[in-house]
């Protein structure tokens, strides 16, 4: 099994999955679902990739980086 981290390209901007699968093509589907559950109405995905790919164990992760203006 495998933890990823998806960059999805939104309308509204950038967002990110982190997901656990055993493939890149079951990391790929579970997208659609996960953004079902998240928004009130699930945004269109203009493009979708992996970025990051580790195998899941104790301790794997992901630091994922925030930009603040102001």
């Amino acid at each position: 099994m495998f933890l990823y981290k998806i960059e999805m390209e939104l309308q509204e901007g950038l967002s990110y999955l982190i997901v656990a699968a055993d493939s890149d093509e079951k990391a790929f589907e579970a997208v659609e679902g996960h953004l079902i559950r998240h928004f009130t109405v699930a945004p269109e995905v203009k493009e979708a990739a992996i970025v990051e790919k580790k195998r899941l164990n104790s301790g794997a992760g992901y630091v994922i980086e925030t930009s603040v203006s102001g």
